[in-house]
C-alpha cells in the first residue's frame, strides 16, 4: 500500500488502512554479513526456490498480465483523475487471471490445455502490476499539473518516451536493492505477502477463487450498467443526471453550489470500501468544513467568484489550504520516519557491495546481474535527460541532479514501502520541487518535471520490489519475474498514453466536476507557489496556507501523542484531500466506508472475503465503461486523425 493518502494517493488493496497503522517501525535490522548472508540465501534456494522445476516466465503469462494491466490502468487513469488514488493492480489481477484461465480450460480445452502454476500467475501479476499501476501515475499528477500551467499538451512522442523512461529507470534502480532489502534484511512488504498469501489460497481453495471471482465480475457488470445509463443511455438519452442537487440554500445560493449534491456513480463508494473508515470519515468532516463553512465565510471577501460559483471557483481558492495540509503532513510523517530514512542511507554501501561469489554459487544465475543495473539504469537516466533537456528546457547538470536525486530518494521510499506499506511517493515529488525551487526558482516546468522523475521512479522502484517479495516468498526466478515486469512498462505505455489525451483534450477538462484532478492541482499549486511567492496569493488564501500548513504538522504529533485515541483523530490527508475535491465525492467516499464498516462489523469473514473483490469490480466495471464511452464520443477525432493516413493509402493503391 502506498502512504495513507499523499497528493497522488496510491493504495495497494492487499491491506486495509486500519491494519497499517497498527504496523509499527521496526528495529533496525542486524547487520548481516559474510557466511550468514550465504547461509541465509543458499537456506532459501534449497528450501523454498522451485523456478527451475516449474514454469513462470512464459508467453501466455505476460500477455494475460499484459492484457490485464492495460484494462487496469485505463480504471486508474480514470480514478486517478477522479480522486487522485491509484490502486494496486496485483490482487485483483491474480483473481482475474486465475479465474479466466480456469473458464478458457473448460470452454476450450482443445486452446488452452493446461493450468498456469503459481510462478505463472506470479510473473502475470508482475506484468499487470507494471502496465496497470506504473506508467499511469506521473499522468494524473506531474502531467496534468503541467497542462493545468502552461494550457498545452505533450506531444504524444514526448509523454510515451517520458513515461516509458521513468518507468524503467525504476525496476532498474531497483536492482541492487532486491538481493539487500529481500534476501538479507528480509523487510516486510506487506501488499508483497498478501499477493503470495492471495496466490496461495487461490491454489489450495478453488471453490473461494470462484467465489470471489464471481463477485468481482457481477460487480463489474453493476459498475459498467450504472456508468452506461447514466452517461450514454438508450438512443443517447442518459436515464439520470450524474448530480442531484441538495435541497436548500446556503448565504443565499442553492446548496448544489456550494457542490452539495449526491452522485450517482458506484465508482466512489467503492473506492470508499477500500480506502478505510478513518479516511471516509476524515473526507466528510473535511467536505463540511470546506464547502460548508471556510467557502462561504472566505466569500465575502472576494476571495471566491460569487458570479460563477459551483466547484471550479471554490477550489481554486481552497486548494491552497489543502495542498498545505497534504504537504506538510507528508514531508512531517515521512520526516518521523527518521530511524527509516537513516537504515536507507546506511544501507546504500550494503547495496553495492559485491558478494563472495563462488563458481557454484546458485543464486548467481537467477538473480538481476549487476551488469542490467548498470546498463538500463545509464540507459533511463539518459533518456529522462534528453527529455527533461529538450521538451522542458531543462538545463543538462538539472537533469544529472534530478537522476542523482532520485536514486537516493528511491532507496527511502522502497526502505519506507518495506517496513511499512507506506510509499511516501508525495513527499518524495515535494523534496524535489522544494529542492529546484532553490536551483530554479521560477521555471515551474523545470520544478514539476524534475519532480516528475523522483515520484515517478520512486513508484516504480517501490512496486517492483513488491512484487519480488511476492516472488521470494512462491519460490520464484528473480530474473525472470524481473522481466515480466520490464515488459508490463511498455504494455501500460501503449494503453494508458492514447487515453489520457481522449480523456483530457486540453487544459480546461481539468479542475472540473468531472475530472477534478486533486493530485495535479496540489502539484501545480506547489509549483506557483515556489515560483510566485506567497505575496501573488489572496490573504485569506495564505491564512488557509498557514492554518492548514500547522495542521499537518499537528495532526501526526497528536496520533503519536495519543496513540489511544487515534482512531478519533481525523486523517490530516483526508481533510486535505477534501478541499480540493467537490463535496459529493466526499460522500459517496463515506458511504462506502460506512457499508464497509458494518459489513465488518457485523460479518468479518464476509467482509474480508467481498470488500476487496466487490469494490474492485466496481472500480473497473464503472471506469472502464467510463473510458469505453469516452473513446466512442472521441471517434470524430480519430476520423480526422485517420483521414490523410487513408487518403495516403488510397492514393498510393
Amino acid at each position: 500500500m502506498s502512504e495513507e493518502n499523499r497528493d497522488d494517493l496510491p493504495l495497494e488493496e492487499g491491506l486495509a488502512e486500519e491494519e497499517v497503522e497498527l504496523i509499527e517501525e521496526p528495529a533496525a535490522a542486524p547487520h548481516v554479513a559474510g557466511p550468514d548472508v550465504e547461509d541465509a540465501e543458499l537456506k532459501w534456494y534449497r528450501e523454498v526456490y522451485q523456478g527451475d522445476s516449474m514454469r513462470q516466465l512464459t508467453l501466455r503469462s505476460v500477455v494475460m498480465g499484459a492484457f490485464l494491466g492495460g484494462f487496469m490502468s485505463l480504471s486508474n487513469l480514470y480514478i486517478g483523475l477522479k480522486t487522485g488514488w491509484a490502486l494496486g493492480v496485483a490482487i485483483t489481477a491474480c483473481i482475474l487471471s486465475f479465474s479466466i484461465w480456469k473458464s478458457l480450460r473448460l470452454l476450450l480445452p482443445f486452446l488452452f490445455k493446461s493450468d498456469m502454476t503459481i510462478l505463472e500467475n506470479n510473473c502475470m501479476q508482475s506484468t499487470a502490476s507494471s502496465a496497470g499501476y506504473s506508467t499511469g501515475g506521473t499522468m494524473v499528477s506531474a502531467i496534468s499539473a503541467y497542462l493545468i500551467i502552461t494550457g498545452t499538451q505533450l506531444p504524444w512522442q514526448t509523454l510515451g518516451l517520458w513515461t516509458i523512461f521513468l518507468a524503467m529507470l525504476g525496476v532498474f534502480i531497483a536492482i541492487p536493492m532486491k538481493r539487500q532489502m529481500v534476501n538479507i534484511e528480509q523487510l516486510r512488504f506487506p501488499s508483497g505477502t498478501a499477493a503470495a498469501e492471495t496466490l496461495r489460497s487461490l491454489y489450495a481453495k478453488g471453490r473461494e477463487a470462484s467465489d470471489k471471482a464471481r463477485a468481482m465480475g457481477i460487480a463489474g457488470a453493476l459498475g459498467a450498467l450504472i456508468s452506461f445509463f447514466r452517461d450514454k443511455g438508450l438512443n443517447g438519452r442518459p436515464l439520470f443526471e450524474d448530480l442531484y442537487p441538495f435541497p436548500g440554500t446556503l448565504k443565499g445560493r442553492p446548496l448544489g453550489d456550494w457542490t452539495f449534491s449526491f452522485e450517482m456513480s458506484a465508482l466512489m463508494v467503492a473506492a470508499g470500501a477500500i480506502i478505510g473508515w478513518k479516511m471516509a470519515w476524515s473526507l466528510l468532516l473535511g467536505g463540511i468544513i470546506n464547502y460548508g463553512i471556510l467557502a462561504p465565510w472566505v466569500s465575502a471577501t472576494g476571495a471566491i467568484d460569487m458570479g460563477h460559483l459551483g466547484y471550479g471557483a471554490i477550489v481554486k481558492w481552497s486548494t491552497w489550504t489543502g495542498a498545505s495540509i497534504m504537504v506538510t503532513s507528508g514531508l512531517f510523517m515521512f520526516a518521523l520516519q527518521w530511524k527509516t530514512v537513516l537504515r536507507a542511507f546506511g544501507g546504500i554501501t550494503n547495496i553495492f557491495i559485491p558478494r563472495r561469489e563462488t563458481p557454484d554459487d546458485p543464486l548467481a544465475r537467477i538473480e538481476v546481474p549487476p551488469s542490467w543495473f548498470a546498463t538500463g539504469t545509464a540507459f533511463a537516466s539518459l533518456g529522462c535527460i534528453l527529455v527533461l533537456h529538450y521538451s522542458f528546457s531543462t538545463s543538462w547538470w538539472m537533469g544529472v541532479v534530478a537522476v542523482a536525486l532520485t536514486f537516493l530518494l528511491a532507496v527511502v521510499a522502497a526502505r519506507a514501502t518495506g517496513e511499512s506499506d507506506i510509499t511516501p511517493i508525495g513527499a518524495m515529488g515535494k523534496i524535489t520541487q522544494l529542492t529546484f525551487g532553490v536551483l530554479a526558482p521560477t521555471n515551474m516546468t523545470t520544478n514539476l518535471m524534475t519532480a516528475s522523475v523522483t515520484a515517478g521512479a520512486a513508484g516504480s522502484t517501490a512496486d517492483l520490489l513488491t512484487d519480488l517479495k511476492s516472488g521470494y516468498l512462491l519460490g520464484a526466478n528473480p530474473r525472470q519475474q524481473f522481466l515480466a515486469q520490464f515488459l508490463g512498462i511498455f504494455a501500460g505505455t501503449i494503453v494508458v498514453v492514447p487515453a489520457f489525451y481522449i480523456l483530457v483534450p486540453n487544459a480546461s477538462a481539468l479542475g472540473t466536476a468531472q475530472w477534478p484532478a486533486p493530485s495535479a492541482q496540489v502539484w501545480a499549486a506547489v509549483a506557483r507557489l515556489l515560483s510566485g511567492g506567497f505575496h501573488s496569493l489572496h490573504p485569506t488564501a495564505r491564512l488557509g496556507m498557514l492554518v492548514g500548513g500547522l495542521l499537518g504538522i499537528a495532526i501526526p504529533l497528536a496520533e503519536r501523542a495519543l496513540p489511544k485515541y487515534r482512531k478519533y483523530i481525523p486523517s490530516a490527508m483526508g481533510l486535505g484531500l477534501a478541499m480540493v475535491i467537490p463535496f459529493w465525492n466526499s460522500l459517496s467516499m463515506f458511504l462506502g466506508g460506512l457499508i464497509a464498516l458494518i459489513l465488518e462489523k457485523t460479518n468479518k469473514p464476509l467482509a474480508e472475503k467481498y470488500i476487496v473483490p466487490v469494490s474492485s469490480g466496481i472500480i473497473a466495471g464503472e471506469s472502464l465503461m467510463g473510458v469505453g464511452i469516452a473513446l466512442y464520443n472521441a471517434r470524430a477525432m480519430f476520423g480526422a486523425f485517420l483521414a490523410p493516413l487513408k487518403d495516403h493509402l488510397g492514393s498510393r493503391l
